[in-house]
């Protein structure tokens, strides 16, 4: 335990900074999306370009907003189980 405190007090534990593989779904969800993208780019003026690309920044603001409160009620979920665990 002590080791792990050690390691999150110097920043070396960044859970934000894990590489993992992606999904074969994942992948092809990419992939559509990708393609999508690129086809509307074709298709929308320069001014409807920039107002597309402002919703995604919108959304992709958001998707990190909640991959973050995610990860604090998992953390402090994990919290409560390694409690009650360790009380019994």
């Amino acid at each position: 335990m002590k080791n792990v405190l050690v390691e999150l007090w110097c920043g070396n534990i960044n859970p934000c900074g894990e590489n993992r593989k992606l999904t074969d779904e994942e992948k092809e969800i990419i992939k559509t999306a990708a393609a999508i993208h690129e086809n509307l780019h074709s298709l929308l003026s320069e001014d409807q370009n920039d107002l597309l690309e402002k919703l995604l920044d919108c959304y992709s603001e958001l998707s990190s907003l909640n991959e973050r409160e995610a990860f604090v009620y998992a953390f402090k979920l994990g919290a409560k189980i390694a409690t009650a665990v360790i009380g019994e």
